[in-house]
């Protein structure tokens, strides 16, 4: 138990270091603007990534003794991926400063859909512990379907904002690969199980 605790804390120290330092090099001068808005939005595209391979990569590897302490890290990926999120609309913020301008910009598709995004993605880092998944039983993994939904926002806010959108093309390419395989793999599982029966 005590090991098994001891492993959360230096995966959330894993997870939050690369953000506390940008956060850092941002305030000292080391880092620009554009650079920490790309970094910050990069790493909780990388985050989130990572959070939507675990249901593939347990359907790949089923019998593996790791895929358990996988699942188990999923809520935390999907967590951080959200506080990355926060941490690039919160410098947005911090830069934009007027409500006008704010306002104006938020209604452009490109920031329109990082909106929705976030406003999506809150309710799913909000019940990301057990006693949500106790509280709403079968409703939870209803709601946290819409991760696919925000998913295809976020590549749209970064397709729409990013001086150069082949990056983010390059990483909605291998998401969608990832879930093509997800698809294929619990067909595959669904068929075998019918015919055993």
């Amino acid at each position: 138990m005590r090991s098994r605790s001891l492993a959360r804390y230096l995966l959330w120290l894993l997870l939050t270091a690369p953000g506390a330092v940008l956060l850092w090099r941002y305030s000292s001068g080391s880092v620009f603007y554009g650079e920490v808005i790309h970094l910050s939005g990069q790493g909780a595209v990388w985050l989130l990534i990572m959070a939507m391979a675990v249901s593939p990569l347990r359907l790949l590897f089923a019998s593996a003794p790791w895929t358990p302490t996988l699942l188990r890290c999923r809520r935390y990926l999907g967590v951080a991926s959200f506080a990355y999120a926060a941490l690039h609309t919160g410098i947005y913020l911090a830069r934009k400063q007027s409500g006008e301008r704010i306002l104006a910009e938020g209604l452009e598709p490109g920031l329109l859909t990082g909106w929705i995004a976030l406003t999506i993605f809150l309710p799913l880092a909000l019940s990301s512990n057990d006693w949500s998944v106790r509280l709403l039983r079968r409703w939870w993994k209803r709601l946290h379907r819409a991760v696919y939904l925000a998913a295809a926002l976020v590549f749209a806010h970064w397709y729409l904002t990013a001086f150069d959108p082949a990056d983010g093309l390059y990483h909605l390419a291998f998401l969608t690969a990832l879930e093509a395989l997800r698809l294929v793999l619990a067909r595959s599982r669904r068929r075998q199980a019918s015919q055993a029966l």
